[in-house]
């Protein structure tokens, strides 16, 4: 039951304490939970951008619609998504699992060819949705391991991504931003962090099967 505990701990912080940092190996458990997450294929469309420098983060309070939490933070995690997923993208994927697990290239040559090919006929508008999927699926990662190494967080969809990428320059990388995350500590007088969590009895949220 720790784990429900720690679950139970966490919140969507309203206010941080801007004085406590993570400390570069937290940064670090993170990163690497965001790089093992689940992803449709494995071909993780998904990129992390983390920012912890508080002038800029101010400056990005403007295109977040005022949620001060993003200056506030020790750290702004911004989830990316990459702007087009080709031949060369999937090429470069299986290139890695054969370096990674030697696989024949019998083998994965059939799979190669049917991603490419499926790809190829999606709609850019397509694309861009499955790959925000995969970045939901991130930051689902995120939040929990946050919970678990007692860090505080707060996701958000309310914000201007066409605003970040052009202060952040993420058009030369063919990235675009989804979804952010301010991380770091809540402050004592986020009174949000004393209120029990409204969430439905699990009998109406569970369904079994047997």
């Amino acid at each position: 039951m720790d784990t429900i505990k720690k679950l139970e701990w966490r919140y969507a912080v309203k206010k941080f304490d801007s004085n406590q940092l993570l400390s570069a190996e937290k940064v670090e458990i993170l990163e690497n939970a965001f790089n093992l997450t689940a992803t449709s294929f494995g071909l993780q469309p998904i990129k992390l951008v983390i920012i912890q420098n508080k002038e800029l983060q101010n400056k990005l309070v403007d295109h977040s619609y005022g949620q001060q939490q993003v200056g506030q933070a020790s750290h702004l995690f911004i989830i990316c998504i990459e702007k087009k997923i080709d031949k060369e993208f999937i090429h470069n994927y299986f290139n890695r699992v054969k370096q990674i697990r030697n696989t024949a290239d019998e083998i994965l040559e059939p799979f190669q060819g049917a991603l490419v090919d499926e790809f190829s006929k999606k709609e850019r508008e397509e694309v861009r949705v499955w790959a925000t999927n995969q970045a939901y699926l991130a930051l689902g990662t995120l939040l929990t391991v946050c919970a678990m190494e007692g860090i505080d967080s707060c996701p958000m969809e309310g914000f201007d991504p066409s605003a970040y990428d052009k202060l952040l320059g993420l058009e030369k990388d063919k990235l675009t931003s989804v979804l952010i995350l301010p991380v770091g500590y809540r402050a004592k007088d986020d009174m949000f962090a004393t209120f029990k969590k409204v969430r439905k009895n699990l009998k109406d949220s569970i369904i079994h099967i047997s």
